[in-house]
């Protein structure tokens, strides 16, 4: 298993953006949280085609706080069944990955 992971969600706004994004940092379970331009969504949601601009958020934590960072955007989304997709980090600058364990240790 990978130390260290991203960690994407969307939402549909840009304030419900940096809100989810400066919490998540402020709770200590991602070091940094990159907030993207809209994007169009397409899905299926209540038996339909569904089309939606959303803002997607990247965080960038370690395993060991992955279910933390899963708690909170969970507790603190708008969405009934929000986006969470972790994606493993193989390779990255070692003096990255350590700033991103050091910043996501807990106090």
């Amino acid at each position: 298993m990978a130390d260290h992971l991203t960690v994407l969600t969307t939402t549909d706004s840009e304030d419900k953006a940096r809100a989810l994004a400066v919490g998540a940092i402020e709770a200590r379970v991602a070091a940094c949280a990159q907030i993207s331009s809209p994007v169009t969504s397409v899905y299926w949601w209540d038996g339909a085609v569904q089309t939606d601009q959303e803002w997607t958020i990247l965080f960038k934590t370690t395993a060991a706080r992955y279910e933390a960072l899963e708690a909170y955007i969970k507790g603190a989304h708008t969405y009934d069944t929000p986006e969470i997709i972790a994606t493993p980090i193989t390779h990255g600058s070692k003096e990255y990955l350590a700033w991103v364990s050091k910043e996501t240790t807990e106090a």
